[in-house]
């Protein structure tokens, strides 16, 4: 719809992050990546899927910060003294920060497509998708969710064991 289109119609580039295992680093590197993007003077949003460890909102000390809702769908948290890179994640969203998500797929998927379609992310150079550890199908539901954009690309990270 038009409506999804718009929220992300200001998107330059979106780029994912994503691993084979946990722990190996996607949240550090999704963080530091939008700190030295912002540094570079680019205007950088980052979209936190992983449902089950919502870690960015306190990797950036946002994580008592709550979303709020215009007319065009949730207000991203701005972080930083200059309030220079967007942040959505379902950690805004739970009553304590470190609450486990136990949810099955759907519930999942239809909640990463209203990430995707319902946040009103403004201008950016790069929005940064932070995704959860594996291949689930949380991976699938943010690709096809995104998939009309044509602006993805991907940083996948290893370590070498």
């Amino acid at each position: 719809t038009f409506a999804e289109r718009a929220n992300l119609a200001g998107v330059r580039h979106i780029l994912l992050v994503l691993s084979g295992k946990g722990g190996v680093g996607k949240s550090t590197l999704s963080t530091e990546l939008a700190l030295a993007l912002r540094h570079a003077g680019k205007r950088v949003g980052i979209l936190d899927v992983d449902l089950c460890g919502p870690s960015i909102p306190r990797m950036l000390r946002v994580q008592d910060s709550a979303v709020h809702q215009c007319d065009s769908g949730w207000v991203p948290v701005f972080v930083g003294q200059d309030k220079a890179i967007a942040l959505m994640s379902i950690g805004f969203l739970l009553e304590r920060p470190d609450d486990a998500v136990v949810w099955r797929g759907p519930k999942k998927n239809a909640l990463i497509k209203q990430f995707v379609t319902d946040v009103a992310w403004g201008e950016l150079d790069f929005l940064i998708v932070d995704t959860p550890p594996g291949t689930s199908d949380e991976h699938i539901s943010t690709v096809e969710a995104l998939r009309p954009y044509q602006l993805l690309g991907a940083v996948l990270v290893t370590t070498p064991q």
